[in-house]
């Protein structure tokens, strides 16, 4: 999300209103220490850890190895030049920091030297036969989405290598080992175990979830610059403790989300954050579907303001209420009245949600909501073509009763699967039936709104946004800089496509 520190996360996301925790916390704990440094003592007894060698970049202005993070350069893969010690976010390659071009300290901006250090590696090449069948039964049973396989299989297909597991640092877990005593297992290895030492402190039956892959399944959410840690490098870590673990089930991966054509960019001020969000006095419920409207699930995404102004006014359209003078707000008797389209419509309906629950069982996330939107439109079609309004009452009674009847227990029940993506909006809906939620169901028979029931005053659950509203956001959130940017790379990736285009022809002349 953007923000500053942990200790401005939580209450951020409790001022959202609908954002709950079973246990917020964070990985320096003794829980974390213990679980992590059993597993890596596991894997070195099973001779999956290796002490080897390596050559580091050193800083002399501060006398410090520098961790991945505090060492930038140019990515040798596609040239950009602020690429982090250990990915580049450019291309998202993963890197190493001696694979940087002209690289330079985060701190002081010194360029650093090489020097020799010891540290314990993980031999991946060892545990990859097994990697291997891991990824192809649990892709294949999981049904991971396309872009987690293609990630991990490039890996695979590529061949693992040992990689380093320690680092020389002071912050971290301490390394269990004699002669480690100045270093620290390094981040990569043991964030992921911090899943299973933060579900250690909610509870201490924590094994029952991590150690019980028959009956428990693990679903993972990740951007696709950190595929390989939770397909590859985190259960070949389980694998190699031949220990009994939960492993990944189902891996839904994510592209990049832009902003305004560039790039979210917290140090140059471009993007709309968390922590600013709430600056725009939008209900998070907004942010929640346009989000996850444009969910970046199998190509890039852009955000981009004057689309997310659109979205929540056709929210506003699309999302509404019924209610009629006519019946004092008490719904009406409406079982009386029967037509053969109104027994089409309810399996429409029925064939809309059967294919959401599908969506949302294969980890569809966008077109599920897609689906939650073709109900509620079958709903507002369903009024137009029954013209619902004065007339129908006063001519036809017994129908204008079983058209309300039916469309209130619609937005019962799209109160229900909106409920996943807008909570606060479903809330509202519900007051305003005063009903309580009601589950899901696997077949709906409009019903669950009984006649004689009183439902309360209808008010609009989402606001229209000014489009002028769409200028003063773009100055607030840096479009101009977010664009300026995507010009910086546009100039960057050409030179390099003709830096490398002489490359081949001065090749071709050699060889000629």
């Amino acid at each position: 999300m953007g923000l500053k520190n942990r200790t401005n996360a939580r209450p951020f996301f409790q001022s959202l209103g609908n954002a709950t925790f079973d246990i917020f916390g964070r990985s320096t704990t003794k829980l974390q220490t213990d679980i992590t440094q059993d597993i890596f003592l596991k894997l070195n007894q099973n001779g999956f850890l290796k002490e080897r060698m390596t050559t580091q970049l050193y800083c002399q202005q501060h006398h410090s190895f520098l961790a991945d993070r505090f060492v930038e350069g140019e990515c040798p893969v596609c040239g950009y030049a602020d690429a982090h010690g250990d990915q580049c976010d450019s291309c998202g390659q993963l890197l190493d920091p001696l694979d940087l071009k002209h690289p330079r300290c985060k701190v002081d901006g010194g360029t650093p030297i090489t020097k020799d250090t010891k540290h314990m590696f993980l031999e991946l090449d060892k545990l990859q036969p097994e990697i291997d069948t891991f990824f192809k039964e649990s892709a294949t049973n999981g049904a991971w989405s396309n872009n987690g396989k293609d990630i991990t299989s490039a890996w695979l297909k590529e061949g693992l290598k040992p990689r380093s597991i320690t680092r020389d640092m002071k912050w971290g877990t301490e390394v269990p080992l004699p002669g480690y005593e100045d270093k620290v297992i390094y981040s990569w290895f043991d964030a992921c175990i911090a899943y299973i030492s933060i579900t250690a402190h909610y509870t201490d039956q924590w094994q029952q979830w991590w150690r019980n892959p028959d009956e428990v399944q693990l679903f993972q959410f990740i951007g696709k610059d950190n595929v390989a840690y939770h397909s590859v490098m985190f259960p070949g870590t389980k694998i190699g403790t031949r220990e009994t673990w939960t492993k990944l089930h189902h891996l839904s991966t994510t592209e990049y989300l832009t902003y305004e054509g560039g790039k979210f960019s917290k140090s140059r001020g471009t993007g709309v954050f968390g922590d600013s969000a709430k600056k725009t006095g939008i209900p998070s419920d907004v942010w929640r579907y346009y989000l996850l409207s444009h969910r970046p699930e199998t190509s890039d995404s852009e955000f981009n303001w004057e689309s997310f102004i659109n979205s929540n006014n056709s929210l506003l359209n699309n999302l509404g209420f019924v209610n009629s003078k006519h019946f004092n707000n008490i719904v009406p008797n409406y079982i009386n009245h029967h037509e053969a389209s109104f027994e089409t419509w309810k399996e429409e309906v029925n064939g809309l949600l059967t294919q959401y629950i599908k969506q949302l069982d294969a980890v569809k996330i966008r077109a599920a909501l897609s689906t939650v939107l073709h109900i509620s439109q079958k709903g507002n079609n369903f009024l137009q073509s029954n013209g619902l309004d004065n007339k129908l009452a006063e001519k036809e009674p017994l129908k204008c009763a079983a058209v309300i009847g039916l469309a209130i227990n619609l937005i019962h029940l799209l109160a229900s699967v909106i409920a996943p993506y807008t909570p606060d909006t479903a809330k509202s809906m519900n007051t305003q039936l005063r009903a309580d939620p009601f589950p899901i169901p696997d077949h709906w028979n409009a019903d669950s709104i009984q006649p004689g029931h009183e439902i309360g005053k209808a008010v609009y659950l989402f606001s229209p946004i000014k489009p002028d509203k769409g200028r003063e956001w773009r100055a607030m959130f840096g479009s101009k800089e977010a664009k300026k940017l995507k010009e910086e790379e546009a100039i960057r990736k050409a030179t390099k496509k003709a830096a490398m285009k002489a490359s081949k022809s001065s090749q071709k002349e050699l060889n000629a």
